[in-house]
């Protein structure tokens, strides 16, 4: 990225089911869903949203290799979006196992999201 612009951050969370994906895109979609970027388009080349370069890394407490990256990347709706999976977040007790939410055990998953966006 030549020019980092903005840096939004979020958590999300988990709770049955042990999904990381499903964990991954919460934090992602916390990170962004309340911030606004009017002026992103006249400041991209060729003032194309599509030029727009994401770089979104995401603190996993486990199962890095079950991430779906490209379902992570869809929650991004424009730019050239790359993921980073760092060490990091949280695992820690729901309190209960609920097998009709798929859970394999008492784990919920907690994921941080940096998303950077520029060009």
């Amino acid at each position: 990225m030549e020019k980092l612009m903005f840096i939004q951050t979020g958590m999300g969370i988990d709770v049955h089911g042990q999904n990381i994906t499903h964990a991954s895109i919460r934090a992602v979609q916390n990170a962004i869903n309340s911030n606004s970027m009017p002026g992103i388009r006249e400041a991209l080349p060729d003032q194309d949203l599509n030029n727009m370069k994401v770089n979104v890394k995401l603190a996993l407490p486990a199962d890095h290799d079950n991430l779906d990256e490209e379902e992570v990347k869809q929650a991004i709706p424009y730019g050239d979006v790359k993921i980073e999976k760092l060490d990091g977040g949280m695992m820690t007790t729901s309190g209960i196992v609920l097998e009709e939410k798929n859970d394999s055990n008492d784990q919920m998953y907690i994921v941080n999201a940096s998303v950077e966006v520029g060009y």
